[in-house]
């Protein structure tokens, strides 16, 4: 006969129950996102300070690329790197708060407006605006292109004016409900909001939508951090603008 074990068989742990070490640095938009999507997902994670530029060995190591974020859990001998197959790895792993979901047409729209704001956006507004008023300050200590900045800062204008638009016939970016797009679009717009990019006036929808997100719980870490060297404007941290 089989005797019943005394004491219950330990389960391996769930990726949402596991503690994964997340390098980053603060105003890398795509750490955001994978920062976002783990919290939203409920997956324990802590930070690491990376300073890609510096191009250490160890790092290199981890991901060949030298880019941020970079996760890695040390128990099973896990390295994931690229931010979206980041977020994909724990869409297929954690079943709790799906953000690629619905019909395939769906789930391609979520997947075409996270690449717009990666790509576009970022080689546009995120990218020059970090490059200006970032690493030009911190690292190679050298004022910003005032020129460049004018440029980033006219995109970000046209750019949310396409956002607008989205939120006018949509809940939410990407369709019905919170997705990998709007955690995307924050991650990117709050860096370009802390590096003083966003000119919020003219975009009622985008800054109804990004109180919205402001408000979450996966968001409020963000807002309390700071990059050394690099000061946010007096109202980035507030959910309302500082309207009250």
């Amino acid at each position: 006969m089989t005797q019943r074990a005394a004491f219950p068989l330990r389960q391996s742990p769930s990726n949402s129950e596991r503690m994964w070490l997340l390098h980053q640095f603060p105003l890398c938009p795509f750490s955001r996102k994978v920062r976002l999507l783990l919290g939203e997902k409920g997956v324990g994670y802590e930070l690491a300070l990376e300073k890609p530029w510096e191009r250490r060995d160890e790092f290199i190591d981890l991901n060949p690329a030298g880019t941020t974020p970079v996760l890695v859990e040390t128990d099973r001998d896990i390295k994931l790197s690229n931010s979206n197959a980041i977020c994909e790895y724990f869409e297929e792993t954690v079943d709790k708060a799906r953000m690629i979901s619905g019909t395939a047409i769906d789930r391609a729209e979520i997947r075409r407006l996270t690449a717009w704001f990666d790509e576009t956006f970022y080689q546009a507004v995120t990218g020059p605006l970090l490059q200006e008023r970032m690493l030009k300050r911190v690292v190679h200590r050298m004022s910003p292109d005032t020129a460049s900045l004018r440029e980033a800062m006219k995109a970000a204008n046209a750019m949310l004016d396409y956002v607008d638009f989205l939120i006018d016939h949509r809940a939410w970016l990407g369709g019905s409900a919170l997705s990998l797009a709007d955690l995307a679009a924050a991650a990117h717009i709050s860096v370009a909001d802390y590096l003083g990019g966003i000119d919020w006036r003219a975009h009622d929808q985008t800054r109804g939508w990004y109180m919205a997100m402001k408000s979450r719980p996966s968001f409020r870490p963000l807002l309390a951090e700071r990059m050394a060297g690099v000061s946010p404007p007096a109202d980035y941290d507030k959910v309302d603008f500082g309207d009250n």
